[in-house]
């Protein structure tokens, strides 16, 4: 696999690595023209990590109004449409790769 570029490459932030019960739940790419993940069901309680996706997604707006200038509620509201757009199509599917 090759190096991604510096200003793409994300660090473990400090405070999760000196902390021994952290548990890394999601990784994602995006590769060849789609989202690719790898993930860990960790929390008994499914509504758990859609509380982390809505923080993620505010953080992400955050980020995007940063790094890109971009309005930081106009960034929210269109992850938001983002999701909700994939909510409501039937033809997503979830594909296992072999180890």
């Amino acid at each position: 696999m090759t190096q991604e570029p510096t200003e793409f490459q994300l660090t473990t932030p400090d405070s999760v690595a000196s902390d021994p019960d952290a548990i890394e739940l999601t990784r994602m790419w995006w590769s060849k023209g789609e989202p690719v993940m790898s993930i860990k069901p960790a929390f008994s309680d499914p509504r758990q990590y859609g509380h982390m996706l809505a923080l993620a997604a505010k953080h992400m707006a955050h980020g995007y109004a940063v790094r890109h200038g971009h309005d930081e509620r106009k960034a929210y509201n269109a992850i938001l449409e983002g999701f909700s757009e994939v909510l409501k199509r039937n033809d997503v599917q979830t594909l296992v790769e072999k180890e």
